[in-house]
């Protein structure tokens, strides 16, 4: 069974940060510009939770705020769940499902953040993955 080392190794497992102090409009302009949906929040360094778009729908927009007023972390999501290299492809689906989240923190045995995963992620890993299924049957069969 595939495990998120195996996206980690496809992807990468380079986060984009900033500090919990950046303006909510740089935090989306950053997203624009590398093309992704969420944003880790840092303190002194240190994961603190991520920002998403979906946290800028919920928590400016709806809520009257200005982004160029509000920062990273006044918005955040904290106390996500988290995951390991280890866990598989199908608990993290199963985890992003029951919490209705789409990006989910992977941290080593250290604690040390070392990625950030996605749905997209674990959709395209479990395709990837019957693909291989298919062709080792198809294989098999012709034999």
């Amino acid at each position: 069974m595939k495990s998120v080392k195996h996206i980690l190794a496809r992807k990468g497992s380079a986060v984009i940060a900033v500090p919990a102090d950046t303006t909510v409009l740089n935090v989306l302009k950053l997203m624009a510009e590398k093309n992704i949906g969420s944003v880790v929040v840092t303190d002194n360094g240190q994961y603190i939770g991520l920002v998403t778009e979906r946290d800028y729908a919920r928590k400016i927009i709806l809520m009257g705020k200005h982004s160029d007023e509000t920062t990273a972390g006044d918005i955040i999501s904290t106390n996500l769940p988290h995951v390991t290299p280890k866990s598989s492809v199908e608990s993290c689906m199963i985890i992003m499902s029951e919490n209705n989240i789409r990006y989910l923190p992977v941290f080593d045995d250290s604690e040390d953040l070392c990625g950030i995963i996605s749905i997209n992620d674990v959709v395209y890993e479990t395709i990837h993955s019957q693909q291989e299924t298919i062709e080792q049957l198809h294989s098999y069969i012709h034999q």
